[in-house]
């Protein structure tokens, strides 16, 4: 079996190019195995390249841990340039079917190359029920979170998977691999959830830390930088365009008047390889 590897600001992608042929695959399982970095290829997760009968193509993406999330920023930026460059879609601007929707992407193609990818991704969802999150009346904006005897404030919003955004002062302090798992799994989550720790450099500027759910920690989450954004501007801590720096690279991340939210950022190759044997 044939495979990429790709990345987005190092959030790294076992992608499956199904889109001509779709095998009835076993994706969960494929991702338990071939995304450990020791027993397989190793990744943050695998991407199906799939047709959709809705839109231009259809993406499914799984964590390490075998659950399939509503969506992932990086990863459909990976999944948007592979597709153009294998000549599957021959238009810069194309739409994507998700577990979060029918999303709108374009791409920023300089001579052929496609130099960066910009993704509608929708309008952010701030309704407890719907994150979900189990908050009092009224959007979940600077809640409090009881997390191993610490009291934390949060916002909770989706962006088609949920998240935590929390804002710190620093990083020195965060005692991140224990709260990050301890939020992900919080009984205020029924779904689990995403982790974000966000600094606020300047209004147009933040640093985030990631804890993302069924993967642990990762250099980059899109979603994750889009929540934060709106977390920020509900806030008043930042503008509603910011440039989010994560430990893998940063992203332009713009909460739109339109409500929607739009991620621009790269997507690059790692290495084309085959599969020996089978996933176990």
């Amino acid at each position: 079996m044939d495979f990429i590897k790709m990345h987005g600001l190092g959030n790294d992608f076992i992608c499956l190019d199904h889109f001509v042929f779709s095998p009835q695959a076993d994706y969960a399982k494929m991702a338990r195995s071939l995304c450990h970095r020791q027993f397989g290829v190793g990744g943050d997760g695998l991407i199906a390249i799939l047709p959709s009968e809705k839109a231009d193509a259809r993406m499914r993406i799984f964590n390490p841990d075998g659950s399939e999330p509503e969506m992932c920023g990086n990863g459909i930026r990976c999944f948007a340039r592979f597709l153009y460059d294998a000549g599957h879609v021959k238009k810069e601007n194309f739409t994507a079917e998700t577990l979060a929707g029918i999303l709108k992407i374009q791409l920023n193609v300089h001579n052929g190359y496609v130099q960066g990818v910009t993704v509608n991704m929708g309008e952010p969802c701030l309704v407890p029920e719907k994150i979900p999150v189990l908050a009092g009346s009224g959007l979940a904006v600077q809640e409090e979170i009881k997390v191993c005897t610490q009291k934390l404030i949060f916002t909770a919003v989706s962006m088609g998977n949920p998240h935590c955004v929390i804002f710190v002062k620093d990083f020195d302090s965060l005692d991140f691999t224990i709260l990050g798992p301890e939020i992900e799994k919080h009984p205020l989550f029924p779904n689990k959830t995403n982790v974000e720790f966000v600094r606020i450099d300047h209004p147009g500027e933040i640093t985030i830390k990631v804890w993302e759910r069924g993967a642990g920690p990762t250099l980059a989450c899109g979603t994750g930088a889009c929540a934060s954004v709106v977390a920020a501007a509900l806030s008043r801590f930042s503008e509603r365009k910011v440039n989010a720096h994560l430990p893998g690279g940063d992203l332009i991340i713009e909460w739109a008047e339109d409500n929607h939210v739009y991620m621009t950022g790269p997507a690059a190759y790692v290495f084309r390889g085959s599969l020996m044997e089978e996933p176990q």
